[in-house]
């Protein structure tokens, strides 16, 4: 898979985070709440395979040391290939690079695969933080990276 940055407003991320909110409306029953709200100040990525867009997601900084993994997705027919492993070490990478330390995330429960990848490729769960506190469906990782030389 290729893995592009792309800008909150590039058409191909758009249409991934509106199946993206599709699906987890459909997930959760419409009981969690969240409604997708673009972030500007995020690094997007995307995941491409044969010149289609079909996983992505970002980084957002928290704090100087610290940012957070936003809108991990890959569309339905392309699961099961370590793609999402392979887009999460690409948004690791980009962190580390950018300067950060720690990155947390949060997932929605009812997401059992979702949270299988965080816990096996190191993170570890938190308490929840900021925007999730009140949402009774989040779970929180953090996973501290290790220090370029």
């Amino acid at each position: 898979m290729l893995i592009e940055s792309r800008t909150s407003s590039d058409p191909e991320l758009a249409a991934l985070l509106v199946a993206q909110q599709r699906e987890l409306r459909e997930a959760d029953g419409g009981l969690d709440g969240q409604v997708f709200v673009p972030h500007d100040d995020a690094r997007y990525l995307v995941g491409v395979l044969a010149g289609r867009a079909v996983a992505c997601g970002a980084i957002q900084a928290l704090e100087r040391d610290t940012a957070e993994i936003k809108r991990m997705y890959v569309r339905p027919a392309h699961r099961g290939q370590g793609l999402a492993r392979q887009l999460l070490g690409a948004l690791e990478e980009m962190a580390l690079r950018a300067g950060h330390s720690v990155l947390r995330l949060e997932t929605g429960s009812y997401l059992p695969a979702a949270i299988q990848l965080y816990i096996s490729s190191g993170y570890a769960e938190i308490p929840v933080y900021g925007e999730y506190v009140d949402n009774p469906y989040s779970v929180c990782f953090e996973k501290r990276l290790p220090v370029l030389a």
